[in-house]
């Protein structure tokens, strides 16, 4: 199977599992190709903190869903090894924020990726990195 049919059986395979991220965080899989993949949520009331912004725990999480996916996407089972995040300008509610991850570095089990969080009007709300380390299995079953 080549790469992009593949990076795209696995983001379908991880979202239809994803109960967190499809379900609760209402996020939506826009992409997922190899080593690179696209997500989108909406900032909802329920969303907002004490300061009536988006709560920065909810845009980490839509970083780190993105990320998994991107790493994942090779169908080798990873797992987040490390991750920090730099909040740029406050979600509103109302807005649409969309993650773009793309894989930096992979080399033998450990890669790297850049997530960048953008509002609806281009705006960077955060940048996130994550540092993925590649265990044993597979997402989907390999075939010959």
């Amino acid at each position: 199977m080549d790469p992009d049919a593949l990076a795209a059986r696995v983001g379908e395979s991880m979202f239809a599992a994803d109960q967190a991220s499809r379900e609760f965080m209402q996020m939506e899989l826009v992409s997922c190709g190899p080593g690179r993949a696209v997500m989108r949520m909406a900032v909802r009331e329920a969303m907002l903190n004490g300061h009536r912004i988006c709560h920065g725990g909810l845009i980490f999480t839509l970083a780190d869903s993105t990320f998994a996916f991107a790493c994942n996407s090779h169908n080798k089972v990873a797992v987040a090894a490390g991750c920090s995040i730099e909040f740029l300008k406050p979600g509103q509610l109302g807005d649409v924020l969309t993650c773009e991850g793309i894989e930096q570095a992979l080399q033998g089990r450990h890669g790297i990726y850049d997530m960048k969080v953008i509002n609806q009007r281009g705006e960077v709300i955060a940048m996130f990195r994550g540092k993925s380390a590649q265990i044993q299995g597979t997402v989907i079953p390999e075939t010959p």
